[in-house]
């Protein structure tokens, strides 16, 4: 038996490969297929399921495309409805695959579809367990992403305790965990950077699985879920429907075009959208474009703050063509006109105006903030809470762009996040949007609560919260 995660690190997606006796199994994979068909080249091995847990929000899945080029059997648990030919098995069904089987357990919650995959090894013991977005290590997924049901987030937690306590607890300490994703995803709350555990260590460690009642469990869970990016819906309806060929979207979307041509498409109302490093970006950049870089989760931030459907245009590093269009597609983005031939050199050749960003380091903060500058922390707030800069303002950069009157135009601002990546991103919306005395600082928080000059305010973690609030709630 050979288990293999493979990780998607800009979506915070574990995809995982399965294979026993020459036959394979893929469970939860991400739109391209070339990754999965190579590696099954290089096994030797064939593939004879496709396993979904449940109708991603977050990514669109590889799973149609790539049981059509293998012939693969797709499956689904039990209540899923897609709008294609897919095998919908029952509550505890199992599946043989070479001289091991999974066991499909239906555990609602999440979603109503939401499915896990025991994997059974060749001595019939409970070797793994595949949770999807049902467990993850820390973490349990939140119960307000369903599509197509009449179900509050209250009520999708309390089938999510059920399922917690009927199907997952009662396994042995022993058994892997595989979740569908890591820290960074927005389909759970604080989830860990580690990708496996064990049930034993979940057992001892997850907020979510320690003893309570089910009353107690639904307030926890719920409480403190941030709004769910614009794209989840559309992504969750694309899964469910089906969708055109990645092949087809990317040769469609994969175009170079000349300077006049992104100039009409940007008078037409198309959005440019850089994907330099930030570095690069601060150092010249296009009127009105907005950056979000390659090196981070690129596709999260881009489904986070772009309308699905809005025309694009992009700016990226020579040779980066192909990554920026297929991690676009990879969250439903397939609306690219093109990108700019020579990338933006050519823009600066033919003369076009371009804007630059003032940086500092952080050794450097304290003189700014002494001469007026306000300090515009764009952390999620639960990061802000457990640690920010005295006085500082706090608007997550999911939130940025509905919350931008409350920052006065006339006023200077020195904007951070936690390593410099989203107060890039910050400061590009905050230009478009007319507020241009702004300073970014590098390296943000990571460094700035390391200098003794600056005045910090510390709260609590969102996991010390958790804590007192089910020891509050069994007082």
């Amino acid at each position: 038996m050979y288990v293999e995660q493979l990780y998607t690190g800009c979506l915070a997606e574990a995809a995982y490969y399965i294979e026993s006796d020459g036959e394979a199994a893929i469970i939860d994979p991400v739109r391209e297929t070339e990754p999965y068909l190579e590696l099954l080249e290089k096994r030797g091995a064939r593939l004879k399921y496709v396993m979904e847990t449940h109708f991603h929000a977050d990514f669109v899945s590889g799973h149609l495309d790539l049981a059509k080029k293998t012939g693969a059997k797709l499956i689904f648990g039990p209540t899923a409805e897609p709008n294609y030919s897919s095998y919908i098995a029952e509550d505890g069904e199992r599946f043989e695959l070479g001289n091991v089987e999974f066991q499909l357990l239906h555990t609602p919650g999440h979603t109503r579809e939401s499915s896990t995959y025991l994997l059974i090894d060749e001595d019939g013991k409970d070797s793994a367990v595949f949770t999807g977005d049902t467990l993850f290590i820390g973490d349990v997924g939140r119960p307000d992403l369903a599509v197509k049901t009449d179900l509050t987030k209250e009520d999708l937690a309390g089938l999510l305790y059920d399922s917690l306590q009927s199907k997952i607890l009662p396994l042995s300490d022993e058994v892997t965990v595989y979740p569908g994703h890591g820290a960074g995803s927005q389909c759970g709350k604080n989830m860990s950077d580690e990708t496996v555990s064990t049930i034993g260590a979940q057992r001892k460690f997850n907020y979510a699985l320690q003893p309570m009642t089910k009353e107690q469990f639904v307030e926890v869970v719920t409480d403190g879920i941030a709004p769910p990016p614009a794209y989840f819906p559309e992504n969750a309806r694309i899964n469910r429907e089906g969708y055109q060929n990645i092949d087809e979207v990317m040769e469609r979307n994969l175009k170079a075009i000349k300077v006049n041509e992104f100039e009409s498409a940007i008078r037409n109302g198309a959005l440019v959208l850089d994907t330099r490093d930030e570095n690069l970006f601060e150092n010249g950049s296009i009127e009105d474009s907005i950056n979000i870089p390659l090196n981070g989760q690129y596709a999260i931030w881009v489904g986070s703050l772009i309308p699905i459907d809005k025309p694009l245009v992009l700016i990226t590093e020579p040779g980066k063509e192909y990554e920026s269009v297929l991690r676009l597609a990879r969250v439903g983005f397939e609306n690219v006109l093109g990108y700019l031939e020579g990338g933006f050199d050519s823009w600066l050749n033919s003369g076009n105006p371009v804007q630059m960003i003032t940086s500092i380091e952080p050794v450097e903060m304290m003189n700014y903030v002494n001469n007026g500058y306000e300090v515009l922390d764009v952390r999620r707030s639960t990061e802000a809470e457990a640690e920010h800069v005295a006085g500082a303002i706090n608007i997550s950069l999911v939130e940025l762009e509905n919350k931008l009157h409350e920052l006065n135009p006339e006023n200077k601002y020195l904007i951070h996040c936690a390593g410099g990546y989203r107060s890039m991103i910050a400061a590009s919306i905050l230009l478009n949007n007319g507020i241009k005395n702004i300073i970014n600082v590098h390296e943000g928080f990571d460094k700035i609560h390391l200098l003794p000059e600056v005045p910090l305010i510390a709260g609590k973690c969102p996991t010390m919260l958790r804590k007192e609030k089910l020891a509050k709630m069994e007082s």
